[in-house]
């Protein structure tokens, strides 16, 4: 899907995978792959804000707990797609499904 060593730690990057923008998290050497488009309007959430493990969205500043997706600041009420995310071989993959 990417490669691990292009998304930088604290960084977050759009990829574009299975069809979908996806958002390619590096969180305290971890790494979590969600959907790149915020719950409450379309919004790429690669462009927000991540700071310690949420993102901020860019157009209304709602927020995301990036590893549950749970939301965590009005206005976002509907939880964020999270995909399990692993790195092998230097790349980070995630399980998407069909």
């Amino acid at each position: 899907m990417i490669a691990a060593a292009e998304v930088e730690e604290d960084d977050v990057l759009c990829v574009r995978a299975c069809g979908r923008n996806l958002a390619v998290f590096h969180i305290d050497g971890d790494y979590h792959v969600t959907d790149d488009r915020c719950t409450h309007e379309e919004a790429s959430l690669s462009d927000g804000y991540l700071q310690d493990d949420t993102i901020e969205c860019p157009r209304h500043q709602g927020v995301f707990h990036v590893p549950s997706g749970k939301p965590m600041a009005a206005p976002v009420t509907q939880p964020l797609r999270v995909y399990p995310a692993r790195v092998e071989d230097g790349q980070v993959w995630a399980d998407i499904p069909e």
